[in-house]
């Protein structure tokens, strides 16, 4: 039987879970339409509340259509209330979602008052709840509404913090709406089984860059869409999730501590010092990056000049073996998952990966063709461990691919 991955798309994540959206009266209400239209492309199932001051800045009728049911305003409204009904609205909810989220309804819920319908949803409701905060950059950074935020959060309600940026109002800051990809981003991580929590992961990803001269360097064609997978599920999966990522084009996934470096040496001395600063703590390193094999020997510090009357001759050297260093001072608490990508057949590459599995001191290689990786969304890949037959992860998105990965190294 096939492993089944919940990944298939991140979408899947959200697929039948019932989520109550409660739309306050912000200047980003308008954006909530976007964000119906997201979820109810991934097959969530949306129920809408508005207050009476979103109702000024969209109307219900707009979101009625979007989200196929009916937008519920008025806790007086009898038809409302026969129809769907407050506790309904909060008890058959996988996660009550407050996008925007104003100060006002933060001030609201963080004090336990319910004087309208959305507030006493939010009062009513078990369920999983996400404030996503959009005002006023003095509204946001006032110390009341700091405080408010804190009380969410003691409480163990998820409140994101807004993104920064030029407000409608005029004002300069944070306060915007975060970025709707972010949004649907943190509503699957609330809705994912936490099979990682209280686990540290560490990923490198992508290539490096090794200077030759100041214009000029030695890389590789890594794009770095593998590792970022891999950074993305394990936050989903509860992981206090480390990247340290070579130069890639790749929007740096939400929700993880990210390190940017460039070449082989700056990435080695961030795992390490990550690896410090998580000693004695249950971890898993993925050791994703195509780091490059050689770096020039004498790196110039003026361009270098070309002459097309003579050969060029570049001396090289090798660059740092990161793997294999961390490998050396692995404790018990500690799996190294390593990558290996070849050209060639599968013989040659599962051959490989074998001898880099003993020579690097992996728990795990994950191995994969070249041809069938770089620069692509798909990936499909051969799990090596020791003693046991090399595992065909069959081609499948690169989420999908991660997700399969974590499950089996966990």
């Amino acid at each position: 039987m096939g492993f089944t991955s919940k990944f298939e798309k991140i979408e899947q994540m959200l697929k039948d879970k019932k989520i109550t959206l409660i739309v306050t009266g912000s200047i980003s209400a308008y954006k909530s339409t976007y964000l119906v239209r997201e979820l109810v492309k991934a097959e969530a199932k949306v129920r809408v509340v508005m207050t009476k001051s979103a109702c000024e800045f969209i109307t219900p009728l707009t979101l009625q259509t979007l989200s196929g049911s009916m937008v519920a305003t008025d806790m007086f409204d009898h038809y409302q209330e026969a129809e769907i009904g407050h506790i309904d609205l909060a008890d058959n909810a996988d996660l009550i979602l407050i996008a925007p989220a104003t100060a006002n309804i933060i001030a609201k819920a963080s004090n336990g008052i319910a004087d309208d319908l959305a507030s006493t949803v939010i009062l009513a409701s078990k369920a999983k709840k996400l404030f996503v905060p959009s005002m006023n950059v003095n509204m946001w950074q006032n110390e009341i509404t700091q405080n408010n935020v804190k009380k969410l959060r003691s409480s163990g309600i998820e409140v994101m913090s807004p993104d920064s940026g030029e407000l409608a109002c005029g004002w300069v800051g944070a306060g915007r709406l975060p970025e709707l990809e972010n949004i649907k981003d943190q509503i699957a991580s609330m809705l994912t089984p936490k099979l990682l929590g209280g686990k540290k992961v560490i990923i490198t990803a992508g290539p490096t860059v090794e200077p030759i001269d100041p214009i000029r360097f030695v890389s590789n064609r890594s794009t770095g869409r593998m590792g970022y997978a891999i950074a993305k599920v394990a936050h989903f999966m509860g992981a206090d999730v480390s990247l340290v990522s070579g130069p890639t084009g790749l929007a740096k996934p939400f929700g993880v501590n990210f390190l940017s470096v460039n070449t082989a040496e700056e990435m080695k001395k961030e795992v390490l010092s990550l690896i410090k600063d998580t000693a004695g703590c249950e971890r898993y390193l993925f050791m994703v990056s195509a780091v490059t094999d050689h770096r020039p020997a004498n790196q110039s510090d003026e361009k270098v000049k070309s002459d097309k009357s003579s050969n060029y001759n570049l001396e090289m050297e090798p660059c740092p073996d990161i793997l294999k260093t961390v490998s050396k001072n692995k404790d018990s608490k500690t799996k190294i998952i390593g990558f290996c990508a070849e050209t060639g057949d599968e013989a040659s590459l599962l051959s490989h990966a074998k001898g880099k599995l003993k020579s690097k001191g992996c728990d795990l290689i994950v191995a994969n063709l070249a041809n069938e990786s770089f620069a692509r969304d798909t990936n499909r890949v051969w799990l090596v461990r020791d003693g046991i037959e090399p595992e065909e992860l069959s081609i499948a998105s690169k989420d999908s691919i991660a997700e399969k990965i974590i499950s089996k190294a966990i």
